[in-house]
């Protein structure tokens, strides 16, 4: 499958264990990388991976290593 380049705010804030209102604090701060189209927010993929230290790049939809415990970072 291909990589995507985008998530949402809502994922990024899963991702890091915020409220999804937090997450939206967040990017209107500058401290999520996203991008704007229209009305739509969404993260970008890469930068978020990596200001989170994971050097190993943007994962496919099949990868399941975010979210669970124990996984390598």
């Amino acid at each position: 499958m291909k990589r995507r380049l985008t998530m949402t705010v809502e994922e990024a804030a899963e991702i890091v264990g915020i409220s999804r209102t937090s997450a939206y604090l967040c990017a209107a701060r500058g401290e999520l990388p996203t991008c704007r189209f229209g009305r739509r927010v969404v993260v970008l993929v890469a930068p978020f991976l990596a200001m989170l230290g994971d050097e190993s790049g943007p994962a496919d939809e099949t990868d399941e290593r975010v979210g669970e415990e124990g996984a390598a970072s």
